[in-house]
């Protein structure tokens, strides 16, 4: 990501958050090193609000660092802190470019003071075709992407469980994130076949609000066209009663003998 090439380990601090019930949050892969703290995300659906996320891991990941250095931060001397880089990595099935940069001032409700704060998100397309110099510099996400296009592929043609699993066996066959799909089969499977169902999910979700929105749509004109035909109903029955009345007053007129000159 940064045309740099380190080798020895021991340089690199995994300091990713976990789904601690008093945060809230996690972050896939986050780490030290260098004086720079890197955040890397995983979006199988286009995200927005990145940004916002972004920002609140990195304050939960430097209270971590600044309670662990016992900084002083009410101090006068600047607390220097590890410089923030957010990388959000996207392979969804929508169209999106190469790469984007997203910005927290994007969801700022009085955008007139974005040029005082910015916070950033940088989207990288790792679909394959996409950003290609990029995949080809990591032999890792490179194969992923091959993974994941593989088990889309087989997906048109088969169940969820069948694409995935053959696109496992695939992938193994071809030496394709052998070494991970061989030892975490299981795993993989499972987080695949959640990705396809969330995304069942999502569209299911839809289709349901949309079929709700086209009920309740049914529902008000039918609920309309009884209120049209109430009032109708209601005028003409009004109309009888002024008539029976009329006729009832006409009668006794009729009855009543004329005076004579």
């Amino acid at each position: 990501m940064n045309n740099s090439s380190y080798s020895d380990p021991s340089m690199l601090e995994i300091i990713t958050l976990e789904d601690a019930v008093y945060i809230k949050m996690k972050n896939d892969v986050a780490y030290l090193m260098s004086g720079n703290i890197a955040v890397y995300e995983h979006q199988s659906t286009v995200n927005n609000n990145m940004p916002i996320r972004g920002f609140m891991y990195f304050g939960e990941l430097y209270n971590k660092i600044l309670k662990g250095n016992n900084a002083n931060i009410y101090g006068r001397k600047l607390v220097k802190i590890p410089t923030p880089q957010y990388i959000v990595f996207y392979n969804g099935t929508d169209d999106y470019p190469e790469e984007k940069k997203l910005k927290l001032s994007d969801a700022f409700m009085d955008p007139g003071h974005d040029d005082e704060f910015e916070f950033t998100a940088t989207v990288f397309n790792i679909n394959l075709g996409k950003n290609e110099k990029l995949l080809e510099s990591c032999k890792s996400l490179k194969e992923y992407s091959i993974f994941v296009d593989t088990v889309r592929k087989k997906g048109l043609k088969m169940p969820a469980e069948k694409a995935v699993d053959e696109a496992v066996r695939e992938c193994i066959k071809n030496n394709i994130l052998k070494d991970i799909l061989s030892e975490e089969r299981s795993s993989v499977m499972l987080e695949m076949l959640t990705s396809f169902d969330e995304k069942v999910y999502e569209e299911g979700l839809r289709e349901e609000g949309r079929e709700e929105g086209r009920e309740e749509g049914r529902k008000e004109g039918r609920e309309e066209e009884r209120r049209n035909t109430e009032r109708e109903r209601q005028r003409a029955d009004n109309a009888e009663a002024e008539l029976k009345k009329y006729k009832e007053l006409f009668g006794e007129l009729e009855a009543k003998p004329k005076n004579k000159k």
